[in-house]
């Protein structure tokens, strides 16, 4: 059988070592199925429901597994659905590639059917190689170099293929153009050695670190292999670890070290400690929310990142380091004087202390509707230690932010950057497919679960055992908050009745699925999903009237939030007393 160009693609997708695409077929791009089908022993395509969940489950695989991810879709609007998965890679540095289709050349420019130009609707999101492919002699070099890309770069490459070039000839050469040389005979695995730092920084960094009194440390998912060098460093300087959102995983949060997250979901600590230091260490992180970092001339800053570009983004830096981080750290670790007043650190975990015992408080599992806070508290408590937990973007994150302990080789994920609704269900479908013998466990609000339902039912077809955890409050909990700190009453974010029933979906697609109300039931149904063999989903009613407050909330948002609530809040009474119950809860701890 002559091997055609769909079937080169995925010989040389083996060849550098991808073993699964996730996508969605369509006759835009049947020739590049044929060629998937070819190679079926050896690269195993992941059907799904809709192109966006590919891309997400794409950018989940690369994220668990530091691989290539790959996807793919049809032409038009197949291709523009993988869009906002592969923003959340993009934005979040992880290596995708997106294969798309497009029509034939011979209609190209005369408006044909699902015409769209996907080499230009994806130039920002994969500037970094993109690419529509007319010739099939420029196979397997162009796929090479796309990959190379996106392994190299850490973001998104895209090819686009024609019908006709899919199902030629490989090798094939209708322009008798000229040659690109001769071909590579095997795709040469990319190196990626750590990068050690330079001398003359790290001398630098050392110099500004063992001045400072007042030292923090940030670390970001760019520290994630270093959490023994971020540990020993932190312990030498005497310093608080605080943590981004994204890297929450690197450092245990019962660590004696760590005050927790920054940010709207961070720790008040955390937040306060920013105020007070002299010199922060950012390390695999340039953390976009700069009003939570120090004030510019409050510390001098020293800053680890194996990109360089993003070095200094958000803060004048004093010693900036490009290497990697945990290499970096080793380097650095004997050039530190170790710190004999350890005020800064022990005042900060005293205040870390109080901290923890509020959020314990608020995980009461007394209270009717079921506090969002005890659920997470439930799912913490029943996971195992290497547990992965997945997350989508609104009131979840808070909840799984506070609530999900990190410890032994727990690990957690959602979309960082872009903050997206949707990703959790298809990340764990992909990280459960990475890892078949991890407990791999979906938290997901009542919305983004809705977005991208259907994908249980690929977890189910697929027999991958994921765990989906819904914190049910009909509502977009987080745009209602929004609203409401911004100064205006609440609209359009609550839905009408009937209630959705997403137990009843689970178990309609061969899961199982429980629907939870009463307080009383949910530990033992969290235990019996996360205990069954195959895919799970619990159905939580929670209470919609409970608030994510920021760890320390401002005066501005004070005054936006009681201004709101004059101008009439349609349920006023049962959020305040939520609130209220709230408050004297974390009195009592």
């Amino acid at each position: 059988m002559q091997e055609i160009v769909g079937e080169s693609l995925a010989r040389r997708l083996v060849e550098w070592g991808v073993d699964t695409v996730f996508g969605l077929p369509g006759d835009g791009i049947n020739g590049l199925m044929e060629g998937f089908r070819r190679q079926r022993e050896k690269l195993r395509f992941v059907l799904v429901h809709h192109e966006e969940a590919a891309a997400f489950m794409a950018t989940g695989y690369a994220k668990a597994t530091g691989r290539l991810g790959v996807c793919a879709a049809t032409s038009g609007p197949g291709a523009i659905h993988l869009l906002n998965g592969l923003y959340d890679a993009k934005l979040d540095h992880v290596p995708v590639l997106a294969i798309t289709g497009m029509q034939e050349t011979s209609v190209l420019g005369a408006h044909y059917q699902q015409e769209v130009h996907t080499p230009l609707l994806y130039q920002d999101v994969a500037e970094a190689y993109n690419l529509m492919v007319t010739n099939p002699r420029q196979l397997p070099g162009v796929v090479d170099i796309a990959i190379r890309h996106a392994l190299a770069k850490r973001t998104v490459a895209h090819l686009s293929f024609p019908n006709d070039v899919q199902v030629a000839p490989a090798g094939e050469d209708p322009y008798r153009s000229v040659s690109p040389g001769a071909p590579p005979t095997s795709s040469a695995v990319l190196s990626q050695p750590p990068v050690p730092a330079a001398q003359a920084d790290l001398a630098r960094a050392a110099e500004v670190l063992n001045a400072g009194r007042k030292v923090a440390m940030l670390v970001g998912i760019g520290a994630r292999r270093a959490r023994d060098e971020v540990i020993a460093v932190a312990d030498a300087l005497a310093s608080p670890i605080v943590k981004t959102l994204s890297g929450k995983l690197v450092v245990p949060d019962d660590h004696p070290l760590t005050t927790g997250g920054l940010g709207l979901l961070g720790t008040k600590p955390s937040e306060e400690l920013m105020e007070e230091c002299d010199t922060l260490l950012m390390v695999g992180t340039s953390f976009p929310y700069g009003k939570y970092l120090p004030a510019p001339g409050q510390a001098r800053v020293v800053q680890i990142d194996i990109d360089a570009s993003l070095i200094g983004m958000r803060l004048p830096v004093d010693a900036a380091v490009t290497a990697d981080a945990r290499l970096a750290l080793q380097q650095l670790l004997p050039m530190l004087q170790t710190r004999t007043d350890r005020s800064f650190l022990t005042k900060y975990q005293r205040e870390r202390d109080a901290w923890r015992a509020d959020m314990t408080a608020l995980q009461d599992p007394s209270r009717d509707p079921i506090a969002p806070q005890y659920l997470m508290s439930c799912v913490d408590e029943a996971a195992t230690s290497d547990a992965i937990l997945t997350c989508d973007s609104g009131t979840v994150a808070t909840w799984a932010a506070r609530h999900w302990t990190i410890r032994g080789n727990r690990e957690f994920y959602l979309s960082g950057n872009l903050a997206t609704m949707a990703p959790g269900l298809p990340y764990a479908v992909a990280m459960q497919h990475a890892y078949p013998g991890r407990q791999v466990i979906a938290f997901v609000g009542d919305g983004g679960f809705a977005m991208l339902m259907a994908e249980f039912l690929t977890a189910v077809r697929h027999d991958l055992p994921v765990k989906v955890i819904v914190n049910n409050n009909n509502s977009y909990g987080q745009i209602l908050w929004e609203q409401i700190v911004l100064g205006y009453p609440e609209y359009a974010v609550r839905h009408r009745q009937p209630e959705a029933d997403f137990a009843a979906w689970a178990r309609a697609c061969g899961g199982y699925g429980a629907k939870i109300s009463d307080p009383k039931s949910l530990p033992g149904a969290i235990r019996e999903a996360l205990a069954h063999p195959g895919p799970a989903l619990v159905d939580c009613d929670v209470n919609p009237n409970e608030p994510p407050m920021p760890g320390k909330v401002g005066y501005d948002q004070a005054k936006h939030f009681t201004e709101a609530f004059l101008r009439g809040q349609p349920h006023k009474a049962a959020t305040l007393a939520t609130v209220a119950r709230d408050k004297i809860n974390e009195l009592r701890s």
